[in-house]
């Protein structure tokens, strides 16, 4: 308990004007000052081994990507003290690349310029861009020869198809949208109904807002659940929402048969599957 205490008293004293505990920060800062600072420092190592890594996380960011796909894990991954998250346009430039609903992200890097293996690659989903990159074989190339050999490779709704495109996902179980899902079968993976699906070195996360949960998994397979259950306190990630749906088995059954009549995501998928035999 008492070591407890002394890691929420060391989170906690961080420089004015912060107003939420930033892990990195503070592991920075124990790092930074254990020469200079005299005072007590908490045996930190008894609430979250780990607390310091160097992982190096790979997040594609393609043209009509959906933005709350590579929003909610990036806040977990860039939470990893000593990580680092490199933003990789799928573009030839380095210009903000632009997601479906026109909110625009600066890359970091682009594809030819990740020259090591990152530890984590990771794909958002999107519509219209996700079938696009399906087909673009620079991205094609760069996961299947990174996405190979990384640690984890992970996705987001239909982020999971690029994956699957590239011949990632063949013989695995995966999941995806609740739309789309049914239709990695046809890349040669098994779909699985469920908010997240581990399959060895394989993570994939379901819609959109499943990508908090995704975030969070991988945070636990590469820190350890203590880190995860930090990040996930940090982000107050408790959800409640204010009515009962989110799921084809709790909503009105006419407004999930209207968001099925006007997708075209599964056909699409299955045509560029067909392709690719």
């Amino acid at each position: 308990m008492s070591d407890r205490r002394a890691l929420l008293r060391w989170l906690t004293a961080a420089p004015a004007g912060l107003a939420l505990v930033n892990l990195a920060s503070a592991a920075a800062g124990a790092q930074d000052s254990g020469a200079r600072n005299t005072s007590p420092q908490p045996a930190s190592g008894a609430v979250i081994p780990n607390l310091v890594g160097a992982e190096q996380i790979a997040m594609l960011v393609y043209p009509g990507f959906t933005a709350l796909d590579l929003v909610g894990p990036h806040f977990f991954f860039a939470c990893l003290a000593g990580a680092r998250v490199h933003l990789v346009s799928t573009q030839d430039n380095m210009e903000p690349v632009v997601s479906d609903l026109m909110l625009a992200v600066q890359p970091t890097t682009r594809l030819a310029d990740l020259s090591e293996t990152p530890d984590v690659v990771f794909v958002p989903g999107g519509s219209a861009g996700t079938l696009a990159a399906m087909r673009h074989e620079p991205t094609l190339a760069f996961l299947r020869t990174h996405g190979r050999a990384a640690r984890v490779k992970t996705s987001v709704c239909t982020g999971s198809f690029v994956l699957a495109a590239a011949g990632l996902l063949e013989g695995k179980q995966a999941t995806s949208h609740w739309l789309a899902r049914e239709s990695l079968a046809a890349f040669g993976a098994t779909p699985v109904d469920a908010r997240v699906v581990h399959d060895g070195d394989t993570i994939t996360g379901a819609g959109v807002s499943a990508g908090l949960d995704m975030g969070l998994a991988v945070v636990e397979a590469l820190r350890g659940r203590p880190y995860a259950q930090a990040l996930m306190l940090q982000a107050e990630y408790a959800p409640q929402p204010p009515f009962v749906g989110g799921r084809p088995e709790n909503t009105d059954p006419a407004i999930t048969q209207m968001l099925r009549e006007r997708s075209q995501f599964r056909a699409s998928a299955e045509v560029i599957a067909a392709e690719r035999r």
